[in-house]
């Protein structure tokens, strides 16, 4: 069969009837029905076999015809000037900034670039949360955030002061570099600048956005959430990871603007290529709609007078790396590269003169507010169906010889008198030669009738903006004594604390105030969490209902889908999964509505996969529950190195608002749920917590009287040994190796006579943080009485013998505390690659066991020279452990 693109037209005349018919009913019925057509006649050829080429792409030049944009409803005059305006503050506001503070660093170029992208936006599209709109929702690509700022300060939300100590935080008077609501918490929505995560969190936001209407906690608005991101940006996997997503739950409310000016950090992106076709052709197939915005008004003639197609053709041609050299270059360039030697392309430019076309070399789709305007308000009206709009600028756009249209335009920090006078007379700065070689500001007041305009658009549009809402929405939390038969313990029956987990999550879901609240979030593998009894009572979230009778539709923990579904069951996703959880976790702000979001995952596939995300969830102030599900380094027995989890705690301490626990017993686990309930949802705390939980069976006592306060500290005291001995020792466990450690105390006693009190440790990283606490105060206040941390409170209870600290986690788990601890220390943990084998033979493999635990006391004694060494020796040999067994942490 011949390749379409090489058959040759044998009979033009036919070819031109069917353009002229399409072309009548393009005049007479519209575009749609254009469509419509095509589709069919597309359709009766396949079935005869006669297959149309495939092509993911359209011509090179924009997707909307100038025929068909919309009447631009601003002052173009005045929105042109506002923007010179905002254009000269965010230059003089990082030039000024590192020439007062060398390298502090920062961008110019990339707000130069997209300054028309989001100035439209600002002007006629951004919702502010008012009470007629929920607002927009708007992930602003980090790099351009001097812009932003530039914007504010002229609209009255940030002051001089604070421009002019733009990346100088420590005093409190400046802003940061990039979007950071933890830093701007009444400004910034959404941290983005960590390259990938703004687009996939977009997405989910969009998504968790429909779940809130389709569940009714939020009225049907015409909300919209845009996502900013360049060109470079699209290289992350996380970017383009979820879009089909998007198109698959027909995310109408989505706008993606991708910034295509050839942005890598030091090179254009992909120069042999053509960066807009690629990502046409991505979005594209799957499911989006695409439109170009690629060429400004001034190519309008040019494109009109093209008949025979050759300038798109060459347009087409072009590839990117050579595109940048057009705008770099001079006009003569421009004509010699790429008019001549082509006589239809010739005649196109026979009257421009060389100075024309170097301007028309930059005057690129994305520079054009007529062009970006018609491409949103299409955007902005799409139903079922996300957008993505390629807009084509310059990098760099007017820094001249400073950086436009150069691979250096990323690094452009500083500009020279000259640079500066340059821009100035480029963007018509209305600002004297002198105030502009001082890199002054120009505000409001000079400028009242364009600040009135600005004033006018932001109001139409309900308020400032960017801003982020803090609304006092606390919720009833429950009381502990409603988690009573987790408080009682399991008696004979053997329960997993994955298993006491769901058992609260019941709890919850009983409480008709909290059930709506609630969003339980897993990424696929529901059964093997036990949480499968959801499904029916719940149901899984699916916009489109269930279209299918379940294969299990006769058992009682059937598969159910539902519109009005709560559960939110991602796949095999985390970074996905966890860009729901930090939707809901951020709904009290962005929506008014304040959800309560478990995600229950393996815990070696959080911290570690989606750390990143995790960041950008505190910085946004995220609230809710991370479950990490068969944790421990040693609990996953079989599964082997992959899979096990010895380290997601020492990760979960590095991030400030991350609260970590790792009980035990279920009675624990509901004191810390409840407690995270209450500061969470009643206090309104911007924290989260991470509680790891185990698959391991085993009986679960009740609650000891007064524990508490412990338990939500990090200890307490659970066993008290009234064994009379003159030798005594401290054992500290938590999670699955607590057992064991009650074990060691057992064999302690038993068979070497040694008493052997037992603390459960509940967050070796809430006991480090709260002594670090103490010790500052007490190393800023050096004459009043020390204060003594809540460790060494403890312990003073108990205050014979040395301690061992034994935990399914790496030695620097419970080593953190050990600057609290004043007496010998010793601590055991699972370093070293994971094993598949069974959970006893892990423990003695990692030397963490009873075994272990009790020769490590045993040492500990004899080092004091309260016991022998021989009877650590002999202790070892009654136990079969071999002196010379390879350390795990090695092998």
């Amino acid at each position: 069969m011949s390749d379409p693109e090489t058959l040759q037209d044998i009979d033009p005349a036919e070819t031109r009837e069917w353009i002229e018919s399409l072309e009548a009913v393009l005049e007479h019925d519209g575009p749609d029905r254009v469509r419509f057509l095509l589709q069919r006649v597309l359709e009766h050829g396949q079935a005869a076999g006669a297959s149309p080429p495939f092509d993911p792409t359209t011509p090179y030049v924009n997707s909307i015809p100038t025929g068909q944009q919309p009447e631009y409803p601003g002052d173009l005059e005045v929105e042109e000037r506002l923007q010179a305006l905002l254009r000269w503050n965010a230059m003089v506001m990082v030039a000024r900034a590192n020439k007062e503070l060398e390298g502090i660093g920062g961008h110019i170029g990339s707000y130069q670039s997209v300054a028309t992208l989001f100035e439209v936006g600002f002007n006629h599209f951004f919702h502010a949360p008012s009470q007629e709109h929920g607002g927009d929702l708007v992930f602003f690509q980090g790099h351009c955030s001097p812009g932003i700022y530039a914007r504010a300060f002229f609209e009255g939300q940030l002051d001089r002061e604070q421009l002019a100590n733009f990346r100088q935080e420590v005093d409190g008077k400046g802003i940061p570099s990039y979007p950071h609501p933890w830093l701007m918490p009444d400004f910034w929505q959404f941290a983005t600048v960590s390259m990938g995560l703004g687009p996939l969190m977009a997405i989910y936001q969009a998504r968790f956005l429909q779940y809130l209407q389709d569940r009714q906690l939020l009225p049907r608005q015409e909300r919209k959430v845009w996502a900013f991101l360049g060109d470079g940006e699209m290289d992350e996997p996380e970017s383009l990871g979820a879009i089909t997503l998007a198109s698959r739950e027909k995310l109408g409310n989505l706008i993606f603007v991708v910034n295509c000016n050839l942005q890598r950090l030091d090179g254009p992106v992909r120069g042999n290529g053509k960066i807009v076709q690629e990502l046409e052709g991505v979005f594209r197939g799957a499911g989006w709609r695409v439109i170009k915005v690629l060429w400004g008004s001034a190519w309008d003639p040019l494109l009109a007078a093209d008949r025979d197609g050759a300038l798109r053709r060459k347009l087409l041609e072009v590839v990117d790396g050579q595109q940048q050299n057009f705008a770099a270059k001079s006009g003569e360039f421009f004509r010699s590269e790429f008019f001549a030697g082509d006589p239809a392309l010739e005649s196109l430019v026979a009257e421009i003169s060389d100075e024309e076309l170097a301007a028309l070399a930059r005057a690129r789709g994305g520079h054009d507010p007529t062009k970006v305007y018609a491409a949103y308000h299409a955007a902005t009206r799409a139903v079922d169906q996300p957008t993505v709009i390629l807009a084509q600028t310059v990098k760099g756009y007017g820094l001249g010889d400073a950086g436009e249209a150069k691979n250096t335009a990323h690094n452009v920090k500083k500009m020279s008198a000259d640079d500066a006078l340059a821009f100035r007379a480029q963007f018509r700065v209305p600002i004297s030669e002198e105030a502009a070689r001082k890199l002054e500001l120009l505000d409001a007041e000079s400028l009242p009738e364009v600040a009135a305009y600005l004033q006018q658009r932001r109001e139409a549009l309900g308020g400032p903006f960017p801003q982020r809402q803090h609304p006092a929405l606390p919720l009833p939390i429950p009381e502990l004594s409603d988690f009573q038969s987790l408080l009682d313990g399991s008696g004979k029956r053997e329960i997993s604390t994955t298993m006491a987990f769901v058992r609260a999550l019941s709890v919850l879901i009983r409480n008709k105030e909290l059930k709506k609240h609630l969003v339980p979030i897993l990424a696929d593998e529901a059964r093997t969490f036990g949480m499968e009894g959801l499904f029916r009572q719940i149901g899984i979230y699916a916009p489109d209902g269930q279209k299918y009778r379940p294969v299990d539709a006769d058992e009682m923990m059937f598969y159910r889908e539902a519109e009005d579904g709560q559960m939110l069951q991602e796949g095999i996703n985390e970074a996905g999964a966890i860009s729901s959880w930090i939707a809901a976790g951020m709904s009290y702000s962005t929506h008014g509505v304040p959800m309560i979001p478990f995600f229950i995952y393996y815990s070696m596939f959080g911290f570690q996969r989606v750390g990143d995300f995790i960041w950008a969830a505190a910085d946004m102030q995220a609230r809710g529950f991370l479950i990490g599900g068969t944790s421990g380094r040693t609990t996953l027995n079989g599964e082997g190195l992959q899979h096990e989890d010895g380290h997601s705690h020492l990760i979960a301490a590095t991030v400030p608002t991350c609260v970590a626990y790792d009980p035990t017993f279920g009675y624990e686990l509901a004191v810390i749920l409840q407690d995270g309930l209450r500061r969470m949802y009643a206090e309104e705390e911007s924290v989260f917590y991470y509680i790891t939980t185990m698959n391991e069976n085993y009986a679960h006592p009740a609650m000891p009287e007064g524990a508490e306060e412990g338990i939500r500290k990090g200890m307490y005291l659970l066993r008290t040994s009234d064994l009379e001995s003159e030798h005594r020792v401290q054992l500290m466990g938590s999670g699955s190796i607590l057992r064991e450690v009650l074990a060691a105390a057992d064999m302690l006693e038993e068979e070497h006579g040694v008493a052997a009190d037992v603390w459960s440790a509940t967050s070796f990283t809430e006991l480090r943080r709260e002594g670090l606490a103490v010790e500052r105060r007490n190393r800023l206040r050096p004459e009043q009485t020390p204060e003594t941390t809540f460790v060494q409170d403890c312990l003073a209870e108990r205050p014979a013998g040395p301690v061992i600290a034994s935990t399914d986690y790496m030695c620097s788990f419970a080593d953190q505390i050990r600057p609290f601890v004043d007496r010998r220390y010793v601590v055991l943990g699972t370093d070293g690659f994971g094993r598949s084998d069974s959970r006893e033979k892990l423990r003695h493999h990692f030397e963490v066991d009873r075994r272990w635990v009790s020769v490590a006391a045993l040492k500990a004694l004899a080092d004091e020279g309260a016991l022998p060494a021989e009877r650590v020796t002999r202790a070892l040999e009654a136990y079969d452990i071999d002196p010379d067994k390879a350390d795990p942490s090695t092998t």
